[in-house]
């Protein structure tokens, strides 16, 4: 690819393909905007690891063609990341269908034994969090919700706002 000597060229290749796609990401995040790695929902999720596997990829091209077919899906997955982001907003309907809903775990210092068990989640997970938010005693914790993109909020103090809690699913306890 660039040169005869196979171990100049594993090595150029490496430092120019790398460096290349890495230029190509930053660009393509540059156009889509902030957004593009917010891990905000699900679907960010995985286009932020979609994105590391095809930067991998480009990496270890081994022709030209490998490497533009590499590009081309990098610019794809930003553009359907930029198509699902308006949708979501312009559509309710379809915001339900792709996102999941965010679980509460805990309410009121009390664990809910059903929505740990739904989201297979367990109690010693839970209360690493719940040191982790520096939460002193379990009656200070108003609640505790595993997130759209499977981060565990804890919410803990004197009170908390119902309209914190808008939108999660609450399993019977």
């Amino acid at each position: 690819m660039f040169s005869e000597n196979q171990t100049i060229d594993l090595f150029l290749r490496g430092l120019i393909l790398t460096s290349t796609g890495l230029v190509w990401v930053v660009i393509l995040t540059r156009i889509n905007g902030l957004r593009s790695f917010s891990k905000m929902t699900s679907f960010d999720f995985v286009m932020t690891v979609a994105v590391g596997s095809l930067l991998a990829g480009a990496a270890q091209s081994t022709s030209w063609g490998a490497f533009g077919q590499t590009s081309t899906a990098l610019a794809t997955l930003f553009l359907v990341q930029c198509f699902v982001a308006r949708l979501r907003t312009s559509s309710g309907t379809f915001e339900d269908l792709i996102q999941n809903e965010p679980v509460i775990l805990m309410r009121d210092g009390d664990f809910i034994e059903k929505a740990l068990q739904d989201t297979r989640v367990t109690k010693s997970d839970l209360i690493a969090k719940l040191r982790e938010a520096n939460v002193l005693d379990f009656s200070d914790v108003r609640a505790v919700v595993l997130e759209t993109t499977g981060d565990i909020s804890v919410l803990h103090g004197d009170s908390c706002a119902e309209s914190l809690l808008e939108g999660t699913k609450r399993p019977d306890q």
